[in-house]
């Protein structure tokens, strides 16, 4: 079954004029949720992602600080009773990248098309839970600071306007004048460390002014930077709950896919993906000089092993900004410069159509805006955040990520990695690695089995020792769910029962000694059956069935020249280079 609808209007819908700017929200019911964070929001019409009326949803802030508003989407669990079904909260990670790229993209309810229309996803997360998105931290998505009239140049800098009564000449040359959060770092958060006090507040808000929707246990679910920031926010909740302060979060589960956790890990994966021992597609272009030249700027005496260890030892900014900023251009970025490949899915080059991102021209759409009670125009990247982050180093740290993951299993807490293993930025290789260092209790002698699902195809393998598993998933890239919808749900609600993920069948929570036997490595190899050696148009469509495009796009054509115009702008930094992101599939 493809995961794309089959209709589809014959047009793409313009955005709007070279002015569009934002008024502030008149018709939000403000409630004081739990620990005093007042929440303001609306009930969000059917239509506008979920398309069942019998489903409701809901949008609004969290007002978390003074000009700090955290921007969240609720909606209800589809084939239960609300009222007693689990919540599971998403976000994606960047640092800087919206989690509206994990509902649209990904588990929402909704997809969009060219068409500028949501169309209903069957597998959506929802499914099985109340799912509650957040833009985090501030800036990021719709989350706001203070509302200005700018626009944002090619360099990514929000450059602020006099007023919001016309759209200069100057401006207008780079696309759309509109509302936009002040970018003023002082205004976000700047390490993860940072990050988790308003997530809690966030938290704390909805759930107070919504206690109806999580009565039956918390789960946290992201992706990503999210291997940064769900362990340390988790821990974070947990030290809350131990202090006695604010209501207490009943967490259960916390599920990260494709996660950046430590940087010293990662980086080195980088050249085992690419170089030794290699990706599961058979795919190496590269000749022996760029292989030199890629371990040396890797392990040579003072370059990125030597500066990554630096920043672990000193912890100071600048050590850690240069480590960064240095391993990312001399590491990671010699996989685009010498194969022209998609960092999030190497079996497809760039511009990459997938996954579909009309969500973010959708978003901007003012009938829109004003149905989910939006305050700024959207992007599905933060530069204000993103640099606040940079300046910090925060990519290159590795934020006691691994202890945090211990923390959490030992309170009880399931833990569970997952891989697509096309990825090349969070690749499945060095979370390989970073689940050994994690040491789950019986982790050691586990071994790998097949996942077994409901279309008795397998989609990959998991390692499971009690509440803690790996898995890996074939024919996926960064983002898991578009690529495997199916097998994506089923492991999904598999978690939220703490049921084995290899079969479902059989309990963890019963069961604490538990644990996978098998193979102490995954070792199938999918080949380059699935490997694009072409650039794909921009009106491509995927095939869930294929693990690659459709023979034929089913989107219109004229979708196309629109699609691969908002993909040069996006992905193009300084220099020409992308900008890194480890949380959307799209740096903005």
């Amino acid at each position: 079954m493809k995961s794309l609808p089959t209709r589809l209007a014959a047009g793409l819908l313009a955005v709007g004029s070279t002015a569009q700017f934002v008024p502030a929200p008149t018709d939000l019911i403000d409630k004081e949720g739990y620990a005093g964070i007042h929440v303001r929001y609306k009930e969000v019409p059917a239509g506008i992602c979920e398309l069942d009326p019998n489903v409701k949803s809901y949008s609004g802030y969290a007002d978390v600080a003074p000009d700090q508003h955290i921007f969240w989407w609720f909606f209800e669990a589809r084939n239960q009773d609300p009222t007693d079904a689990p919540l599971t909260i998403w976000i994606n990670g960047g640092p800087g990248s919206s989690s509206m790229i994990g509902l649209f993209q990904e588990l929402g309810p909704c997809g969009v098309g060219p068409d500028l229309k949501p169309f209903d996803n069957p597998y959506s997360w929802s499914n099985a839970s109340n799912m509650l998105f957040i833009d985090e931290p501030t800036t990021v998505g719709l989350s706001y600071s203070i509302p200005i009239p700018g626009y944002q140049d090619d360099s990514g800098y929000i450059i602020q306007l006099p007023d919001d009564s016309s759209c200069p000449d100057y401006a207008a040359g780079y696309g759309t004048c509109g509302t936009y959060s002040k970018p003023d770092l002082t205004l976000t958060a700047n390490t993860t460390e940072g990050a988790a006090p308003n997530m809690w507040r966030t938290l704390q808000g909805f759930m107070g002014a919504f206690p109806q929707y999580a009565r039956s246990g918390v789960s946290f679910a992201t992706e990503s930077y999210g291997g940064h920031y769900a362990p340390v926010f988790n821990a974070y909740f947990l030290e809350m709950n131990r202090m006695g302060k604010g209501h207490h979060i009943d967490l259960e589960n916390v599920l990260i896919g494709n996660g950046w956790f430590d940087p010293l890990v990662q980086y080195q994966a980088y050249y085992n993906f690419s170089v030794y021992p290699g990706n599961t597609y058979d795919y190496d272009p590269y000749n022996d000089t760029v292989k030199a030249e890629w371990y040396n700027n890797l392990y040579g005496a003072g370059n990125c092993v030597d500066m990554t260890k630096q920043c672990y030892a000193t912890g100071r900014n600048d050590v850690c900004s240069r480590a960064d900023n240095f391993c990312y251009e001399k590491v990671e970025y010699l996989y685009d410069k010498y194969s022209g490949r998609d960092e999030y899915d190497m079996r497809e080059l760039t511009p990459d159509p997938f996954p579909y991102s009309y969500f973010e021209q959708y978003l901007n759409l003012p009938e829109v805006q004003r149905a989910v009670g939006a305050y700024q125009n959207y992007s599905s990247s933060s530069s204000t955040t993103s640099s606040a982050f940079g300046n910090t180093g925060d990519d290159d740290r590795e934020s006691g990520t691994i202890e945090a993951c211990r923390t959490l299993l030992r309170a009880g807490v399931q833990v569970m990695l997952y891989y697509g293993d096309a990825d090349y930025n969070c690749n499945w290789l060095g979370g390989q690695v970073v689940a050994d260092e994690i040491a789950a209790p019986g982790y050691a002698s586990a071994g790998f089995v097949n996942i077994t699902t409901s279309d008795a195809i397998v989609h990959g393998q998991v390692k499971q020792a009690g509440l803690f598993s790996f898995l890996r998933i074939y024919e996926s890239g960064h983002e898991v769910p578009f690529y495997q919808p199916l097998a994506s749900l089923e492991i999904f609600e598999r978690a939220l029962a703490q049921t084995d993920i290899a079969t479902g069948k059989k309990s963890v929570r019963q069961h604490r000694g538990y644990k996978t036997v098998g193979t102490p490595t995954s070792t199938y190899r999918e080949g380059n059956g699935t490997v694009q050696m072409d650039v794909l148009p921009g009106n491509a469509t995927y095939n869930t069935m294929l693990n690659a495009p459709d023979p034929e796009p089913t989107w219109p054509a004229s979708a196309s020249e629109e699609r691969r115009g908002s993909v040069k702008k996006r992905s193009l930094g300084k220099l020409g280079r992308p900008r890194r992101s480890r949380g959307g599939k799209r740096p903005a």
